[in-house]
């Protein structure tokens, strides 16, 4: 109860009631035992009807996996919720003794991760500004704070089609990301490798850029997106 009060900013007897509503909808469920509350099987039943209906997860998760055994590192791809990203699916090939730790229930910032860049260099030019604006959080070593720090990050993404982030949501992790594009052409997610930087010289850069920029293509296709010609310009102008 308390985190949901600190969380929430309500009071405890407004909380308790929002509490009990969602766990007689069956959106919640609380342990017999420690009390504590977890996601109910109501949940469970609106993914399905979200996946029966919008598929998402099901198509996606093949090419993330092809693409993870490829690179030999995480991918993982995610979706726009306002101002930050949602984690939808990842897989991590466990081929080293060290990997990155990707937890799916963790909300992604747009400025700090490469991810978010990718969707800051290609969408609404209405919300790039709205996080210019906005305080940002600082999360790791090199997490860009400044504004025109963070600019100039999208700058090359959007030059070279590709963001790149290195040290910025994780001390240990650097990731490369491209935008993914709904049926309308605009930025809907985002399709990301991550490592640990210890180990980026292990690889050609060549090879990362390649399928990331083939993923671009083909998770946008498998959810009924459209890459726009002037981002499909953009790759093939740094591919030359």
């Amino acid at each position: 109860m308390g985190d949901f009060v600190r969380l929430s900013g309500r009071d405890k007897a407004t909380v308790h009631r929002h509490l009990v509503e969602l766990a007689e909808n069956g959106f919640l469920e609380q342990d017999r035992d420690s009390r504590a509350y977890r996601l109910g099987p109501a949940i469970l039943r609106l993914t399905a009807v979200r996946e029966a209906t919008a598929p998402v997860r099901t198509v996606v998760t093949p090419l993330i996996e092809a693409m993870a055994q490829e690179v030999g590192e995480l991918v993982h791809f995610s979706l726009l919720h306002g101002e930050q990203l949602s984690p939808v699916c990842h897989l991590d090939p466990g081929r080293h003794g060290t990997h990155v730790h990707f937890d799916e229930a963790e909300i992604l910032p747009l400025h700090a991760t490469a991810s978010g860049i990718a969707v800051l260099a290609f969408g609404d030019p209405a919300l790039r500004e709205h996080v210019f604006a906005g305080q940002l959080t600082t999360y790791a070593a090199n997490t860009p704070t400044d504004p025109d720090a963070l600019r100039a990050l999208v700058t090359e993404a959007r030059e070279t089609g590709i963001a790149q982030a290195f040290r910025s949501f994780d001390n240990e992790v650097s990731s490369r990301a491209v935008p993914i594009f709904g049926a309308d052409g605009t930025v809907t997610g985002a399709l990301a490798v991550a490592m640990p930087t210890s180990r980026i010289g292990e690889h050609s850069e060549a090879d990362i850029q390649r399928v990331l920029r083939d993923g671009a293509a083909r998770v946008t296709n498998s959810i009924g997106g459209t890459v726009p010609a002037h981002y499909r310009d953009t790759l093939a102008r740094n591919n030359a």
